[in-house]
């Protein structure tokens, strides 16, 4: 069957073969990973996927989609006892909906072509998960060793219901995903019954140097991934191709297959406990694997292995997000008493107050600032882990929970310690060195080496006429985007620093907190304008979408629109509510009044010249010199792609493409809708005319032309955008050193081309 049949027909059921990577609406990141790993020619177990598709066909048939989500659109995250209520609600109700009887039939009978009566893995593989920028690890349920068709149903069944669990609607809402966008599918694999196995991490997960580490533990590779046992640690070194690095542990337990009851736990004897789970030959093969998948996928990868009877299985790979690719200032901790070792799985130095943690009860005692002390994490925990300063456990090593979740976060995390909870006490003050692997008693002093400029341009980076600028999101990162040699700011987003607030603009002008709010975009603002000193920083005024702003404090009469992304936001909302726009303006005023003229201020949905124009009418009758002032659009809406001269003649400095909404206003593609999301194609001929023609204008007047969208973190999309002539290019913070690398080869090329013509 074609892929374009296939689609057309939304299928229940796709097998691995039948799957590539744009298959991911259908099959969710999981599924479309096996399915990749499989057409390159990796050892991947035979399995079927139970699409998205007919997951959102069995809540539309059990006629439940309405009552989810419009409780989902509700809820507050932080609020512990709400988001539990509503995540059991969530998943009864789930659970008490009826499978269609054609769609369980068609899972019977794949479960038939599998071979009959074969031992199954049961994953979940939701479309938001198994990204370059978040992993989403651990938030949706996985069943082993399932038999026998009615188990297989109910297992099915389960994943459905996992997709609404605490912790997966806790940390959607904190990625910023709508509930509505997100479907989940289900593979169905055969299950490997491992004797040994682990997880790969094919670059180093924090660093991203070209080496493989590699953990092992006995049994199903649950015990590591979970926490359950401290593992082997093997390092390969891909450039001598051999084994540099080894850390045989004491595994106490295995994880392994139980017949029908699942799996279950089981002590080792004590020479098994220390024995070598790997040979070299064996980390080379996996190391070589690893390789295959990295340079296939273009970006390290975390992938989980299997081996039973000498055979080596991949059983997943995602990408590793992680990965720092900037040298940061090191804090480096003064000599003090040791109190535990371990594992440094996450880099940095936290001190605070110790809080041991039995279970997720637990976690209620957890304030910002302290020193969360777990046997082993759970994404149950993952709250209470966004607010400690740092993260100690008794078990797991570089690749289990707390040390991925960690490095997500960016706390300084000490893991395999094997008796933190014992030692440590509750209300204790510690510090942590997640690089060292060590936990010292007291407030240790951290010598920050304070006469250090802030870190900027670190990275010796390639000098191209083409510009490369970054796109900030946080404060926070600002230093590390600073640090990657980036030409300026090319988009500063402001829904981070007020959708963190939880209040809308509204809520502070009703309350009469005017200043609060304009003292909290203020400070964001400099944080990024000081790391950026002498470069130009374009700040685009906020977007956010009513849906977003309604469920904070302030946003009850926010509108109900069927489609907020196409809606009252951007400028348009701005020119409608003066006296919200009229906030934002004065941290920019103030900005400006204080020397920082290297804040530009860009126009989101902007539509036509003369909504550009009323703004400067706005901006001129709060006093801002609109003459001296750099202004500029994004564009992302056709219209004014197409009016672009005109919009210059109206006086803007410079225009930025959009492309996430450019490409789907052009196409009439929701890029969040997984029945068209195929579709969605930033290299549409109509999208690059209306690129192209658009930098050409620009060119004709000196008008500097930019894209601040996802297009410009792609490398082939950068190497066409020099070829037309565009003046810079605003890549993700990790993407910036790769579009660097793309601009001065691309530079080099066409030069070298002009050269041997004219010489021709």
């Amino acid at each position: 069957m074609s892929m374009e049949l296939r689609r057309e027909k939304a299928p229940d059921i796709l097998w691995l073969e039948e799957i590539t990577k744009e298959d991911i609406s259908l099959v969710g990141g999981k599924g479309a990973s096996l399915g990749e790993m499989a057409s390159i020619g990796l050892p991947v177990p035979k399995a079927f996927v139970v699409t998205a598709q007919a997951f959102r066909r069995f809540l539309r048939a059990a006629g439940i989609e309405e009552k989810l989500f419009s409780k989902l659109e509700k809820i507050d995250v932080d609020d512990t006892s709400a988001l539990e209520e509503i995540a059991t609600m969530s998943k009864k109700t789930v659970m008490a909906a009826k499978m269609p009887k054609d769609l369980a039939d068609a899972i019977k009978a794949a479960y038939e072509e599998l071979g009959g009566d074969k031992v199954v893995a049961v994953r979940s593989s939701a479309t938001a998960e198994d990204l370059p920028t978040a992993s989403f690890a651990g938030q949706q349920e996985t069943y082993l060793n399932i038999r026998g068709k009615k188990d297989l149903l109910e297992a099915v069944h389960r994943c459905w219901a996992s997709l609404y669990g605490a912790r997966a609607i806790y940390y959607r809402a904190k990625q910023g995903f709508d509930d509505r966008h997100v479907n989940i599918a289900v593979v169905v694999q055969e299950m490997i019954e491992a004797e040994k196995a682990g997880v790969l991490f094919t670059s180093h997960p924090v660093t991203g140097e070209p080496i493989s580490i590699i953990e092992g533990s006995w049994g199903l590779g649950e015990a590591i991934v979970s926490g359950s046992v401290s593992p082997d640690k093997y390092v390969y070194d891909r450039h001598s191709g051999r084994v540099v690095d080894r850390l045989i542990a004491t595994k106490k337990i295995a994880i392994v297959p139980d017949g029908m009851k699942g799996t279950k736990t089981v002590e080792l004897d004590p020479e098994r406990q220390r024995s070598p789970v790997l040979t070299d030959e064996e980390v080379k093969k996996l190391a070589h694997y690893g390789q295959i998948a990295e340079e296939h996928y273009e970006s390290p990868q975390d992938v989980e292995w299997a081996i039973a009877k000498g055979e080596i299985y991949i059983l997943q790979s995602r990408p590793i997000t992680t990965i720092k690719g900037t040298p940061e200032t090191k804090k480096e901790v003064s000599e003090g008493k040791i109190l535990v070792q371990g594992q440094g799985a996450s880099p940095g130095v936290g001190s605070g107050r110790v809080v041991l943690v039995r279970d997720v009860k637990d976690t209620a005692a957890v304030r910002e600032g302290d020193i969360l002390v777990t046997k082993m994490t759970n994404p149950d925990m993952v709250p209470a882990m966004r607010k400690v300063a740092a993260i100690v456990t008794d078990e797991g090593g570089m690749t289990c929970h707390a040390a991925i979740v960690s490095r997500e976060l960016g706390t300084p995390a000490v893991v395999g310690t094997k008796n933190a909870t014992s030692i440590l006490k509750n209300g204790q003050q510690v510090t942590v060195d997640g690089e060292k692997g060590v936990v010292y008693d007291g407030i240790v002093a951290q010598a920050a080496k304070k006469e250090s400029p802030p870190l900027q341009s670190v990275i010796p980076v390639a000098i191209t006429a083409t510009l490369v600028k970054v796109n900030v999101s946080l404060p926070e990162a600002a230093q590390r985007a600073a640090a990657t040699g980036a030409d300026g700011v090319g988009l500063l987003r402001i829904e981070h620093l007020i959708l963190g607030l939880n209040r809308t603009p509204q809520w502070y002008i009703q309350n009469r907190k005017e200043e609060e709010f304009i003292q909290e975009l203020y400070r964001g603002i400099k944080t990024v304008l000081d790391a950026f000193i002498g470069k130009s920083v374009w700040v685009r005024t906020l977007d956010a979408p009513t849906d977003e702003f309604r469920n904070m404090q302030g946003g009850e009469d926010e509108p109900l629109e069927h489609n907020p992304m196409m809606g009252w936001r951007g400028i348009r909302r701005d020119i409608h509510t003066p006296e919200q726009f009229r906030l934002q303006v004065e941290a920019f005023h103030r900005l400006w009044k204080e020397g920082y003229h290297n804040l530009g201020l860009m126009f989101p949905m902007v539509n036509h010249p003369d909504e550009f124009s009323r703004t400067k009418e706005l901006l001129r009758s709060w006093g801002v010199d609109t003459e001296k002032v750099t202004l500029g659009i994004m564009i992302e809406i056709p219209s004014s792609a197409i009016l672009i001269e005109e919009f210059i003649r109206r006086g803007i400095k410079f225009a930025s493409f959009g492309t996430n909404d450019l490409v789907q206003y052009t196409l009439a593609i929701d890029r969040n809708n997984p029945l068209v999301a195929d579709m969605y194609d930033p290299r549409h001929p109509a999208v690059l005319k209306l690129i192209s023609d658009a930098i050409g204008v620009c060119r004709r007047y000196s008008v500097e032309c930019s894209i601040c969208g996802q297009a410009g973190s792609d490398p082939k999309m950068a190497e066409w955008l020099v070829e037309q002539g565009i003046s810079s290019i605003s890549a993700n913070i990790d993407a910036v050193g790769k579009i660097r690398e793309t601009v001065a080869r691309t530079e080099q090329r066409l030069i070298l081309e002009m050269a041997r013509r004219k010489n021709a």
